[in-house]
Formats: structure tokens, sequence, C-alpha cells
């Protein structure tokens, strides 16, 4: 064979050839086909079919047009892909057994509930449903962003303005690659209420959306047994949503009983669930039942079922239930496009989400008005004073030799630009009546009055609210309708968190912000000075930052650097094994890309006897009570007002009463009672906790109490125990006292105030934990070295203690002490050395509240 001239051979390995295009494939289904976008709540073909039928008029008061000159102008200008993909989707649009409010108002056969599939489209007929005119209501005013279509001849709307909530009103079903989403349909009444509600109070809760929007509200109507599974998916995003067919049992005149079923679950097929019942019937799997018939005609479905006289309708009943798709599972999973990316959402963050995207149509319709009202108003203007001079523009234009000219000794003579000369060369005879100047006059009045109200709207975020807030309710007045889906009460019945067990977990984040839920029984107890076992699969350079035991029913309070506060269920956090990574904390909360979360503390309840103390790495203090914290948004609130440079770096909740310690990287520490801080609130500045040297930084803080002692942990694996009544009570604001001896033994990691019954967990800054007895570590003397409670590994340190509840198991590892564990405390040279040491009292008060 020849050579081929120029010929350019690329070696590519096929695996990654393979993974590329995949990723590619997938990412293309995911965005651009199979999911719907948040805002409108339509996948591509929906949307692309709906603005299709915009363009060629087919509103509803137009008439029907063929389905096919439809689909093909679909194909044609935006969706190039199978002429049958296109149809299917306008089909399920026409099919009130599929939509809840039809998008398109179809005329022909489109198909039935028995599974009949619809007319080819030669035959059936559609255009716009006059609810689907909603959807694209204001598209012409710069609502939304248009995009080239698949060969940049035309442009096409990105989303489409939808001045409904669609995505819930109408939910959607879509399946991926890797992923899928099922959202039921709502009650159009229902969601706005809940839109109007968080319109009105952003920090409305899931039970208070619960009041407005009941649960879902399917097409065929049938019965959700019970509210867990609802409540499930509405604050998660998953749930298992149980509908029945509603169904009575009527007693004859023969005395004898039938079912007879009216309502069927969402996306049953009537006729194969009446061919299953004739099986099972036949195979004896159930049994009592005779005969079976379909009375469904226009007015509504009707099945009849008629049961054995020696049989119980009741039992007949529930085996239906049982075995057949009579009482089916809807699972939820509220998957959709938000900013170009698939996010599971929960019910609060749709309806916000849609808020937020109405706000900006409001925005973009209000200032693209604005522009036509000032355009115009420029025009006016310039015709206001042609028409006060107009014998002097006459003689202007009868002595100009061209229009051009004309325009030209207008815009000299009375300084106006091109537009307005250009209005008033084309303005006609007839304005010069005085009937005419008086319009021109209030027309011009009437803009200007328009104007003022444009830019007030934009100026104003409320105003904006307000409006999307009437248009919403303007919707629902058109097009409200009652329940068809009623929502039943089960006995006994549990709730999302009766279903998750009230038991002790740890909680693990790292330097990069991976966070994961695990059971303790996870780690099991070793002897100090062990190795530890594998903590997570992280990045090379990815450390383990922060531990916490929490119960899973507790709130997680979460502090950032920056002094933000956010708040969730322990169960949210999504539960890991002990090698995973974990998820990145931004997927569950909304911290900026290089925010970090520094605390994570435990709370019960927000009660008014209890404070959050915090103190920052530059050693300022602030108490503020807890019930200040009650009502945390999804976006988070201010916790403390930091200087510049400075980072929250401690969080402790306290009793109002207690001792605090702060300890120190360089190895200080200061005992002072917690009335030192006067209550601040949640905005406060702070004042100073400790005052530092060089260098130096806060490393932990902790609340004192009886019995207990100080863990001093250092950041080589060493560490001690010291009775609380080593550290004297000093005034906040000092030095305070030396607690550790860095410069042979390292750098203090952290601090723990302890029991001797507790279990400590250590974490390394290679991911590597270890579980040990608080009880096997000696009781030293500040400022002492301590004993080996960790091996850490060349390059490596300590970064984190936790302390948690003794576990009897004891996975046997070999105690390794070097016996350099000092028995006493510190030298007298030391304690002399501490004496002369002034304690620097700081009186500075400067709160800023």
């Amino acid at each position: 064979m020849d050579e081929i001239e120029n010929e350019r051979i690329i070696n590519v390995d096929l695996e990654k050839e393979i993974k590329k295009a995949f990723l590619d494939y997938s990412m293309s289904v995911i965005v651009s086909r199979a999911l719907p976008d948040v805002r409108d709540g339509l996948k591509p073909v929906h949307r692309r079919i709906l603005y299709t039928m915009y363009e060629n008029g087919l509103s509803p008061d137009k008439a029907y047009r063929k389905c096919a000159d439809t689909v093909g102008s679909v194909l044609g200008r935006y969706h190039p892909h199978g002429d049958a993909s296109v149809y299917d989707a306008l089909v399920r649009l026409a099919q009130d057994f599929s939509m809840r409010y039809m998008l398109v108002d179809g005329h022909g056969n489109f198909g039935s509930i028995d599974g009949d599939p619809p007319a080819a489209y030669r035959y059936t007929e559609a255009r716009m449903s006059k609810i689907a005119v909603e959807m694209l209501q204001d598209i012409d005013k710069d609502t939304v962003d248009f995009q080239p279509n698949y060969d940049d001849r035309l442009k096409e709307p990105v989303v489409l303005p939808s001045h409904f909530p669609n995505l819930l009103v109408n939910g959607s079903t879509g399946i991926a690659v890797g992923m899928a989403t099922n959202i039921p349909p709502h009650n159009m009444g229902e969601v706005i209420d809940g839109v109007c509600m968080l319109i009105d109070n952003p920090d409305a809760t899931l039970d208070d959306l619960m009041q407005c929007i009941k649960g879902p509200d399917f097409p065929t109507g049938g019965i959700i047994m019970g509210r867990s599974g609802i409540r499930a998916a509405y604050a998660t995003g998953r749930g298992r949503i149980i509908v029945r067919a509603r169904a009575e049992i009527e007693e004859e005149k023969n005395g004898r009983f039938q079912i007879v079923v009216t309502e069927l679950p969402y996306q049953v097929n009537k006729a194969r669930l009446i061919e299953s019942i004739a099986d099972l019937v036949k195979e004896k799997r159930i049994d009592g039942i005779t005969n079976i018939e379909d009375h469904s005609d226009r007015e509504g479905m009707r099945i009849v079922i008629s049961v054995r006289r020696d049989a119980s309708p009741q039992i007949v009943l529930n085996h239906l239930f049982t075995y057949t798709q009579m009482q089916s599972t809807f699972g939820v999973i509220m998957l959709a496009i938000v900013n170009g990316e698939p996010k599971t959402l929960t019910l609060k963050q749709i309806l916000q989400e849609y808020i937020k995207f109405q706000e900006e149509v409001v925005r973009r319709r209000t200032a693209f008005e604005l522009k036509k009202a000032q355009e115009r108003a420029h025009i006016l203007e310039g015709l206001k004073v042609a028409v006060d001079n107009i014998d002097e523009v006459v003689h202007i234009i009868r002595a100009s030799k061209s229009v051009a000219e004309a325009r030209q000794n207008l815009a000299a003579r009375f300084a106006l630009d091109d537009v307005q000369t250009k209005a008033i060369v084309e303005m006609p005879l007839g304005r010069l009546t005085g009937l005419e100047r008086d319009k021109l006059e209030k027309e011009l009045a009437d803009l200007r009055e328009k104007i003022r109200d444009y830019e007030d709207i934009l100026a104003h975020e409320a105003r904006v609210l307000a409006i999307v807030k009437t248009e919403a309710l303007a919707v629902k007045e058109k097009f409200n309708d009652p329940r068809r889906t009623s929502i039943e009460a089960v006995s006994g019945e549990m709730d999302i968190e009766d279903l998750i067990p009230d038991e002790e977990c740890m909680l693990t984040l790292t330097e990069f912000g991976y966070i994961k839920r695990q059971n303790l029984d996870t780690y099991r107890t070793q002897r100090r000075g062990g190795r530890g076992v594998s903590g997570m699969t992280r990045r090379e350079e990815d450390v383990a930052s922060e531990m916490f035991v929490i119960g899973t029913h507790d709130y997680v309070m979460f502090f950032t650097d920056r002094g933000r506060a956010y708040r969730l269920k322990c169960y949210e956090v999504p539960e890991g094994t002990r090698t995973s990574k974990g998820m990145n904390i931004a997927n569950l909360l909304p911290i900026a890309q290089d925010e970090k979360v520094t605390s994570m503390i435990r709370v019960r309840e927000f009660d008014n006897e209890s404070y959050l103390v915090m103190v920052t790495k530059n050693g300022v203090i602030k108490r503020t009570p807890l019930s200040a914290f009650s009502n945390v948004r999804k976006n988070g609130i201010n916790a403390v007002t930091l200087d510049e440079g400075d980072e929250l770096s401690w969080v402790r909740l306290t009793s109002g009463d207690d001792e605090l310690l702060v300890a120190t990287n360089l190895g200080y520490a200061i005992r002072f009672k917690e009335s030192d801080v006067r209550p601040m609130g949640r905005t406060a500045h702070g004042v100073k906790a400790i005052s530092l040297r060089e260098n130096d930084k806060v490393v932990g803080m902790s609340v004192l109490r009886p019995g207990a002692f100080v863990l001093t942990v250092s950041e080589t694996g060493f560490g001690r125990l010291s009775p609380i009544d080593d550290y004297r009570l000093q005034k906040r604001g000092g030095m305070g006292i030396l607690n550790y001896r860095v410069e042979p033994y390292g750098n203090v990691a952290a601090i723990q105030v302890i029991d001797p019954d507790d279990d400590l967990i250590l974490i390394s800054s290679n991911g590597v934990i270890i579980r040990i007895h608080a009880d096997s570590i000696r009781v030293c003397s500040r400022p002492a070295k301590g004993v080996l409670l960790m091996r850490v590994g060349e390059g490596n340190r300590v970064v984190t203690v936790a302390r948690t509840t003794r576990s009897d198991e004891e996975e046997t590892a070999q105690p390794e002490d070097d016996g350099s564990a000092e028995e006493g405390g510190a030298t007298e040279e030391e304690i002399q050395q501490e004496a002369q040491e002034p304690e620097m009292i700081s009186e500075d008060e400067n709160t800023q509240e």
C-alpha cells in the first residue's frame, strides 16, 4: 500500500479516549436532554416544542394545526433528532393523565391510560394551551437569554420565562447517565401559596411550607398513604411515596359485594392492571374474585371487580393492594439542572431557585420597558419642541434643500439628536392640532410617570418581589383547581426522624472541606501508642482537620473562618465508610469557594440559658446567647465581626457560669470565668481572651468541669493529663501561664477537657485515626511532656483530638511506651520564670456592637 502524503497519525490511549468520549456523551445527556431546568421545569425538547408553537402563532385562540407541521418545524429549527422523540414529547404534553396542567391542547387521538398509542402526527392537530401562554409571556421583552440553534441560523431561548413553578406543578421524569429524576406533579394553588409564603418569610421552615404544599397532586388522583414519605422527599430531595387506587366496596341488590375502582396511581396502565388481576385470579394467588369489568367512559374511570358471596371484600381489596399496581410506590428524586449542573434539591430550594429566577425575569422586563419608555419620551420631547416652535420648524424645513439638510438645521437650531429630528420631519400635519398637542403632552407626562415607576422597581428588591407575588397570584386565580389526590394518615406512621436511629456518630471534616458521618463502632479501641487505622481516602495533599462526636438527631452548627454560622440536622450529612472521602461541604452549605469551616458544635435545642463562646485565632473572645441562632437561614448568618486578617477558630457551648481554658500553639494557656466576657449581640466584635506572643495563635478552647482533667496533645503525638487546679484562675486578657514546653517536644496540636472514663480519638495529618482509653494516659503536672499517644510518621503531625464515650470492645495492639514520660511537673526554674511574667490583663471593652 502506497504511503499517503502528509499523513498524520495520532497515537491515543484507548482507555482514556473511551473515558473522555463517554464523559462528553453523559454530560450532553445530563445537561441537554434528559433533565429539566429548575427555572422552567422543562427539558430542551419540550422547551423547543412550545417555543416553535409560539413562533408559528399557535395560540389558544387560533385554529389547530397538524402535529406534522409542528414536529417538522421543531426538527428543522432547533432539535435535529428523531421525529418520534419530538412527537412523543408533544403527545405527553397533551395527555390529561400524564400532565397535571397540559401545556399542549391536542385535537385527535393522543393515546389513552390503557396504553393505546396516539395516532400518527399526520392525523393529529395541536396548539398551545392557555396555561402554556403563561410559560412564554414576556419572552419578547428580553426576560431570558437566547442561544444559537444547532446550525447558527436562528436563536432559541435558554429557558422560558415561566410565570408559574412548572417543575413542581407538572413534575418531570427523566433518565440520564448515572442519574435520574422523578419529580411528582403538584396542585397549582398550593405551590403558588408556597411561593408567596417564602416571599413573605424567607426563613419559613419545611413545616411552614407544608402548611401550603400538602403533597403531590397527581392528574389521575389516587390516595397518598401517610406523610412521612412526602416529608422525606421535601426535606432531602429523595423519598418514597405510597399511592393507592381509590376503591370503594359497594353492595349489589342481590346482597353480593363489588369493588369499584375510580382512580389509579399515577403512571399505572389500566389495561395491564386488569390483565394482571385476571392472571392472579387464574393462578389462585388472589381468591374471591368472580368477574372483572371495565366500565370506563368519557365520564371517567370505573373498574368493577365482583367478589364471591362467601369472600370478604375487604380482604380481597387488601390482596389487590398487596399484589397489584393498585398500590404503587412513587420514588421521588428531585434532581434538576441548576446553573448548568445537576443537583438534588429540597422543596424549599426549588421554590427559592424559582423566586430568584422570577426576580431576574421581572428586573429584565422592567429594564426593557424602561429603555423603551425612555426612547419614546426622548422622541416626544423633540416633538414637543417642534410643536412649541412650529412656525420656525416649518420655515427651517421649507428653506432646506433636502431632508438630510433639514434634519441637520433642526439639530443645530434646537439642540436635537438624529432620532428626534427624524421624528420631526416625519411628523404628519395632523399632529399640529390643539387636540393632538394635548395628547402629546399627556403621553409624555404618562411616560415620565412610568419611567419613575420603573426606576423605583429596579432600585427596590421589595417591589420586585411584590410583582413576582402579584403575578403568581394572578396565575393561581386563572388556573387553580381542587386537589385530585387525597392524603390519608396511616396508623402508627413514623416521620423521617423516627426512621433514623438516634445514636452517636462521628463527623469528620478535611482541610479541603470533605465531610462524612460514621458510626462510632467504625473505630475499635486500641492501646495508646498504636499506629491507628486508615480513616479516609483522600487527595495526597489533603489532611483531616476537624472531628466531632454527635447524635444523629442533633443539630450541627457550622462556623466558618469568616465568622458565618450555618445549621443542619446531623442525619442530613451523608453517611460514609471508614475509608471513604465523604462529600464536599459545599454540597451541603452555601459557603464561598475560599471560605472554610473551622468549628462544628452539637446543639440539642436552642434555649435561652445557654451561650455560644467564640474565640478567634488572634485571641479575641465573644459570648452570645444560643437563642440568637435559633433561626439560621439556609444561606447562613453572621456570627461575629472579625478584624482584618483574623479568623474564627473555636466555638463552644456554655451554661453561662462556666470557666474557660484557652490554649495556644506555643504552649501557653489561660483560665478565666465565662462571666468575664459580657453577653453580646450576634454581630458584635468581641474582647481580648489572651494576649498572644509573637507568631503564636489559639489552638483550642475548652469548658472546664469539676473532676475532669486537661488533656494536652503535641503535634509529635505526645500527650498528658493535668489536673484543672494546675491552671490558676486569672482575668481574661492576660498572657497566660506555661502549659507545655514546645521547644524540645513540639508545638501544641490541641487541648481537651476529659473524664477518665472517656475515649479519645486522635487524627493525624495523613488521615490515620486511633482510638484509646483516656485512663491509659498518665497524669502529669504541666508543663510535662507526657507519654506517647500516637506514633506519627516523618513529616506528619497530630491535627485533631476528639473525646467520646467509652467503648468496651478493644482491638489488641502492641502497647508502645518509649519511657519518656516525665513523672513530675515543671522544674523550679520554670515555675520561677512563670511567676515573673506579667499577667497583662486587658480591659479593652471595644465590643463594637
